[in-house]
């Protein structure tokens, strides 16, 4: 117990509601039972996070994958690397924040009233899923201006598709006769290969100036 009093209260509710989540589901990790698992009072909790909806947050944010800092970082450098690298990474990293989100999420479409709340909390907090397609969008966007994603692209489009085949990683397969998904590297990189043929700009023909 000791030692895990010398554990900053914050991270220990973090910790707890992310494994919280995981087991029971976001409907059933009441915050009361996040803060018996951090060992701390219900009242401490709400002292570093002001409701259930805040916390889900940033265990989204701070216990998974960091995809939204990947996007913003390669939108403010694009040129960094290579266009297929950067898409490669991109979907690994979606892939393993839905995996490891969706078992999460998952319980808030089996209750109305609770994903109604969550979803205008969500508003409220200026956050949402929608707002890993506006980050890859505006990766894209800036690739379209530096000449290495095609003008007519639709940027907003590929955007949702990248992401909507990783989101389909994370439970598509469950049913399958194996069980198994795709393996995650071999399954971004054929998954930015396939993106990047539809929005690479048209090679100019032989001979051209």
């Amino acid at each position: 117990m000791q030692q895990k009093q010398a554990v900053p209260a914050r991270v220990r509710i973090l910790d707890a509601a992310h494994e919280l989540m995981l087991t029971l589901g976001l409907a059933r990790a009441t915050t009361k039972e996040i803060a018996r698992a951090a060992g701390c009072s219900e009242a401490a909790l709400y002292k570093y996070f002001p409701s259930k909806e805040d916390l889900f947050i940033r265990v989204l944010a701070e216990r998974l994958p960091r995809l939204t800092p990947l996007l913003s970082a390669l939108t403010a450098d694009p040129g960094r690397r290579g266009l297929e690298e950067n898409l490669t990474e991109i979907a690994r990293q979606a892939a393993l924040f839905y995996e490891q989100s969706f078992p999460i999420a998952a319980s808030l479409y089996a209750e109305t009233q609770l994903k109604r709340r969550h979803d205008q909390a969500m508003r409220e907090m200026g956050t949402g899923p929608h707002r890993p397609i506006e980050g890859l969008d505006a990766y894209l966007r800036a690739e379209q201006a530096a000449g290495r994603v095609g003008p007519d692209a639709d940027t907003r489009t590929a955007a949702s598709l990248l992401l909507g085949a990783c989101a389909q990683r994370a439970f598509a397969y469950d049913a399958t006769p194996d069980g198994v998904r795709p393996p995650l590297d071999d399954f971004a990189r054929r998954l930015a290969r396939t993106l990047l043929a539809g929005i690479a700009p048209e090679a100019e023909p032989a001979g051209t100036a």
